[in-house]
């Protein structure tokens, strides 16, 4: 487990130094590596492949020239660090809870005559902190200009910051400045616009956009309030209201802060009218002399709006009275008897139909018999002195 001997070293560093050894990618004995990128806290594997060993043993350094790993052992006491796989062939190593100082070029080397090397290069990218929004001042108003100021630290490269106004996308200024550890960026972005009485609640976005974050929301937003002037609207209950009956006219106020006082008032009346159950105005037993246009203002520290209604009675809903009703009450039923009349006639004739036709037969003998009370035998003579033909009906 102890380190290399110096001799390989030293003539690592004379072959990194001589001419010939820069570029030997078309010799079997040439070992590759790929370039890497790895978030900060992540782990990264570095991979050394040759298709030639020549009896050698494959070599990993960092770029302050240390070595990690010489063949399958370890050189660096660092806990981070761990063996992946070797063989001749092959020699892979990770680096676990990478930090921004294991950022640079990894070498790869194979003792030959000459040393050969190759070189990965790891970048680390540092993430970015959650944005702050600042400048936000409370209590704006219809119209008023703001101000919002994002700022998110951390990242490397530079992070991108945008912004978004409910659904709507904000255009603003980027600044970006080195933080002082001369790797990672600071990120500052403003914006500025002009509210109007749909801003408020809406909540204004600041995200930040960074490869590290692999796709991941990383934002903070801002609810805004904004005060603006009432305005009322007045709704009838029920919407169609007859001569008679009661009727509640609803002032429904909206705004910020939201109206507290509500006045009432009918055109060609000169006192105002009083208002009994919050912003409605009550109508216990409508006339006709309660038509006409009536105002209601909904009043705020912001200003009034004033909203009308004209309102209409109509003629009361006919009452059908009490001796129609008995008629056809009785129409009713008469025809339900009728009916059931009807039905019973239809059954009993159609039962006479099939039970009636008895077949009846009486033969003449010469006697005075009496005739069968379900049969009539009718005698038909032909002539004076002639036979007697019979003939007999059904009835």
């Amino acid at each position: 487990m102890g380190a290399p001997s110096a001799v390989p070293l030293l003539l690592l560093f004379v072959c990194c130094w001589a001419p010939g050894g820069a570029n030997l990618s078309q010799d079997d004995s040439q070992p590759w590596t790929s370039d890497e990128t790895v978030v900060a806290g992540g782990t990264v594997v570095l991979k050394c492949q040759v298709k030639d060993h020549e009896e050698s043993s494959l070599q990993w350094s960092n770029p302050a020239q240390q070595t990690l790993y010489f063949g399958e052992k370890r050189a660096l006491r660092d806990n981070r660090i761990q063996l992946v796989r070797s063989t001749p062939h092959e020699l892979s190593i990770s680096i676990s809870n990478v930090a921004l100082a294991d950022e640079g070029e990894y070498t790869c080397s194979i003792f030959t005559m000459p040393v050969r090397t190759a070189k990965s290069l790891v970048t680390v990218l540092g993430i970015p902190q959650k944005p702050i929004i600042t400048g936000y001042r409370s209590s704006l108003r219809e119209k008023d200009t703001a101000t919002l100021n994002c700022q998110s630290s951390g990242s490397k490269p530079a992070a991108h910051l945008t912004w978004r106004k409910g659904d709507q996308e904000l255009r603003g200024e980027q600044k970006v400045q080195e933080d002082p550890n001369g790797k990672t960026f600071t990120v500052s972005s403003s914006v500025t616009f002009q509210v109007t009485r749909e801003d408020d609640g809406t909540n204004i976005v600041c995200s930040v956009n960074h490869e590290s974050l692999k796709g991941a929301d990383r934002s903070t937003s801002q609810r805004i309030e904004v005060l603006y002037t009432p305005t009322a609207m007045i709704r009838p209950d029920p919407p169609h209201p007859r001569e008679g009956q009661k009727l509640l006219l609803h002032c429904e106020g909206r705004g910020n802060p939201v109206p507290q006082q509500y006045l009432w008032v009918k055109e060609g009346s000169e006192p105002p009218l009083k208002m009994t159950q919050d912003s409605a105005l009550i109508f216990p037993f409508l006339n006709k002399s309660d038509s006409g246009t009536y105002g209601c203002t909904a009043t705020s520290n912001m200003g009034s709006y004033t909203a009308y209604f004209t309102l209409n009675v109509n003629d009361p809903s006919p009452v059908p009275s009490s001796s129609s009703t008995y008629h056809a009450i009785i129409g009713g039923i008469v025809a339900f008897i009728v009916f059931l009349l009807l039905i019973l006639l239809i059954f009993l004739g159609h039962y006479l139909i099939r039970h009636k036709g008895t077949y009846l037969t009486h033969e003449a003998k010469g006697s005075d018999d009496a005739p069968d009370a379900d049969t009539a035998i009718i005698n038909a003579e032909g002539g004076q002195s002639g036979g007697d033909d019979k003939k007999e009906y059904f009835i």
